[in-house]
């Protein structure tokens, strides 16, 4: 709970004020989660913070919620055309991604339980940056991890919303977004390498190496 309290105000998600005349705060709860690998062992204890978005109310707390995935067939294409020809498929996965996203609203929040400041637990937070259960951040994160793949040089494909590409023959790279996951593959491992800097420089990331596990998908790479 203090790494999710850290890692949010590291980021400059919100500020403490006042709550304004004629506006409510939106209430926060803990999620807690155990995140497994393949064979179900457990990798990873999470608390997670989260808005209560469900009590948002469209057109007044938020407008556009919608945010393209990569499809499930566009993942086996990936794996298909880098077995095909034979090019590694590297894992990213981007920490607390959806604190990342700018909101274009208004919002305010109450302090989170176990983390209020003292002598001012009457005050809320207003909200800079997206938190985890509000309607409109998924679109949020989507917008900001798109304009930094465009600004990286990236194209996004015409038919698939979520999938990108940047350079030409041996130097060209392939991205597939799954929310804060990202899949890389490509001929040129000194490229590969050179985008993964690119984005830990701009997100705070883990780089899982080479895929073995995705979106329920066993992989299996080796040389042949």
């Amino acid at each position: 709970m203090a790494k999710e309290i850290e890692s949010i105000e590291k980021n400059s998600t919100w500020t403490l004020t006042t709550l304004p005349i004629g506006t409510k705060a939106i209430g926060l709860k803990w999620v807690f989660k155990l995140k497994k690998n393949s064979d179900g062992e457990v990798i990873k204890h999470k608390a997670r913070l989260v808005a209560k978005g469900y009590v948002q109310r469209q057109g007044i707390d938020f407008d556009e919620v919608f945010a393209p995935v990569a499809r499930l067939d566009t993942v086996r294409v990936i794996l298909a055309v880098a077995a095909n020809r034979g090019w590694q498929v590297h894992h990213l996965d981007v920490k607390s991604a959806f604190l990342n996203g700018e909101l274009e609203e208004e919002v305010y929040v109450t302090q989170p339980e176990g983390f209020t400041e003292k002598n001012k637990e009457h005050m809320v937070l207003k909200l800079s940056k997206a938190l985890y259960g509000l309607r409109q951040t998924p679109r949020a994160w989507n917008t900001r991890v798109d304009r930094s793949l465009k600004h990286l040089e990236f194209s996004k494909c015409a038919l698939e919303q979520a999938m990108y590409m940047r350079g030409k023959d041996r130097t060209s790279i392939i991205v597939g977004v799954y929310v804060d996951d990202l899949i890389v593959t490509g001929e040129d491992s000194e490229a590969i390498a050179s985008f993964k800097q690119q984005m830990m420089a701009e997100f705070e990331m883990s780089n899982l190496g080479l895929l073995t596990y995705y979106l329920g998908i066993e992989v299996e790479q080796g040389e042949d």
